[in-house]
């Protein structure tokens, strides 16, 4: 082989990456309303990649898989489902998936402190961490962050806003100090 075809191949082959990872990587999404207010579910290679609370709806692109999920989390506002069947692939780094997966071990009607939340990954001076992980949860409701309050037990940020974190949690029956 010469070297120019090398060169070819090698271009070739990155155009060919380029193209491969866009396709991979494709995300449909849909939009529903719910009771409290509208919802996004993103919906990539057979699981959800995103539910978030959203003002403004762009091209919805519903699928079975998204209606699904806004079934269930429908089922969840009403107070008649408890956990969540659909698959879930949430997109970050690694310390960030090993918080949410963290957070997907708090029980409904049950909280946790940032502080417990890095206590229990090992790490117990990352508190800060896992609140900007938190903030970072790309699957609001089912990657349940909104059961994470501050040290002393008060609601702290929350992506959708404390409002909708504070309905959460009084939906979860939890001991929720007001806002």
């Amino acid at each position: 082989m010469t070297a120019g075809y090398l060169i070819v191949l090698l271009k070739l082959r990155k155009i060919f990456d380029i193209l491969f990872a866009k396709v991979i990587t494709m995300v449909n999404f849909a939009y529903y309303d719910s009771k409290i207010g509208i919802i996004k579910i993103g919906v990539s290679n057979g699981a959800v990649c995103e539910i978030k609370f959203t003002d403004n709806r762009g091209k919805s692109v519903p699928s079975e898989l998204s209606d699904t999920a806004f079934k269930e989390i429908s089922e969840y506002l009403d107070g008649k489902r408890k956990a969540f069947d659909f698959k879930i692939t949430p997109s970050g780094t690694d310390f960030q998936k090993r918080v949410w997966t963290e957070l997907c071990k708090i029980p409904y009607g049950e909280t946790r402190t940032y502080g417990e939340i890095a206590a229990f990954l090992d790490n117990p001076k990352a508190a800060r961490a896992v609140g900007n992980a938190c903030n970072k949860n790309p699957i609001l409701i089912a990657v349940p962050c909104h059961r994470v309050l501050g040290a002393d037990g008060s609601l702290t940020g929350f992506a959708a806003g404390i409002k909708i974190k504070e309905y959460l949690l009084k939906l979860e029956n939890s001991a929720v100090q007001p806002i």
